[in-house]
């Protein structure tokens, strides 16, 4: 389970999505997002579902890898179906003992669950095609007028950067932890729930001690480095839009104005 989340990870290929500045990548992935919750027809899942195709076919990124990381959120999407499928309103069509399944309640727990699927696929694919320095690279530059109100914008994007890159990190460090425990004895699977919450004690104590560790490394060599914030500092390789970017940007707007179209006129 933990080698399955993907968000986070990057997926190095040679491919037209990987080759897009970064600032493309992010606007895109916010658009997406906000186009998940736009709609409420299926014609307008069946565009996201062509759109997403699409992506993931530029990407080259298998999607076997992509799928793993649904695995990580199968407890949340349970949750998120079974609240919606039993506690919405409308006209019934199945009763048993105090639960009543009604249309309304299956037509939204569907819709719920497939934006959720999506929006897990749609943010994974911007980490899995968009190492963390230029992440943070197109996040200042997105940022950048936030600089003349004084919000430090370098500080954030760094901080978001560091988040991400140690996501891969401390999975592979419970990875570790986790087969330690085992080969002494330890027993994550079996007992209720309880037992298995008091089974993750010797888990997340050497977890946040190396957490906690790798974080004052971390510090240190920054200091040694003579870290003092983004005042002044240059790029060795400064963002430049291509032609590529220009032509994402153009199918951005038009699958959004698609999106908002088919709501308007369905």
């Amino acid at each position: 389970m933990i080698r399955d989340i993907t968000i986070g990870q990057y997926y190095p290929k040679d491919s037209v999505i990987h080759k897009l500045d970064p600032r493309t990548k992010l606007v895109g992935t916010l658009a997406y997002i906000i186009s998940l919750f736009l709609f409420n027809n299926f014609l307008g899942y069946i565009v996201v579902t062509l759109f997403l195709v699409g992506v993931i076919k530029a990407s080259q990124v298998p999607f076997r890898f992509i799928i793993k990381g649904l695995k990580a959120i199968i407890m949340l999407l349970m949750i998120t179906v079974l609240f919606n499928l039993f506690l919405t309103k409308g006209t019934p069509l199945v009763e048993f003992w105090i639960f009543t399944i009604t249309k309304e309640g299956l037509r939204i727990s569907l819709f719920m669950a497939i934006r959720l699927i999506y929006l897990i696929i749609g943010s994974s694919m911007m980490t899995l095609t968009t190492t963390p320095n230029q992440l943070t690279d197109g996040l200042e530059s997105l940022l950048g007028p936030l600089k003349k109100i004084k919000v430090p914008v370098h500080e954030i994007a760094m901080m978001m950067s560091i988040a991400l890159r140690f996501i891969p990190i401390l999975l592979e460090e419970t990875d570790k932890i986790m087969k330690a425990q085992i080969a002494r004895g330890a027993d994550f699977e079996s007992g209720n729930l309880v037992k298995k919450a008091k089974s993750l004690v010797p888990l997340l104590v050497p977890l946040f001690i190396s957490a906690f560790r790798r974080a004052n490394d971390l510090a240190m060599a920054m200091e040694a480095r003579c870290y003092s914030g983004g005042e002044g500092r240059t790029k060795m390789k400064p963002l430049l839009y291509q032609v590529n970017d220009y032509r994402a940007y153009a199918i951005f707007v038009l699958y959004f104005a698609a999106i908002i179209a088919m709501e308007i006129v369905l």
